[in-house]
């Protein structure tokens, strides 16, 4: 149980390719996929430029599968999850930062195909309580 504090992530946007799977050994699906999000910033031109930022998203679990059988390069999804940042050490002996985004949610937004081959609207995953591997 969190005390005083939030880590919440809502994100909105596009994939930049398809879910890359791994599993664990006790056969739990992973899927990681980067989503990109852009905002319209004005210059020192007061001319309008977007400003992209890219998120990794890592999905465990039955909405990992969910992802790898429909979410392609290009969807428009929307994520909802927690920030997770994990350290390690190469080979060199200096120290890496990544802070990923664990999603415990993720719907599609906008069409899609469906495997009768009819467009759907909206699809939604939702995780259930899973025994994360770290």
């Amino acid at each position: 149980m969190q005390r005083n504090s939030v880590n919440k992530v809502l994100l909105v946007g596009r994939t930049g390719s398809d879910a890359e799977m791994k599993y664990t050994t006790k056969g739990m699906a992973i899927a990681n996929i980067s989503v990109a999000t852009t905002e319209a910033r004005k210059n020192g031109k007061g001319e309008f430029e977007d400003n992209t930022d890219w998120h990794r998203v890592v999905i465990f679990g039955k909405i990992a599968e969910f992802t790898e059988n429909y979410v392609k390069k290009g969807a428009l999804i929307c994520v909802e999850g927690r920030l997770q940042t994990r350290s390690w050490d190469d080979k060199e002996d200096k120290k890496h930062f990544m802070t990923e985004v664990i999603a415990e949610k993720l719907t599609m937004l906008g069409g899609w195909k469906k495997g009768n081959g009819k467009d759907e609207a909206v699809a939604v995953a939702e995780g259930e309580e899973e025994d994360v591997p770290f």
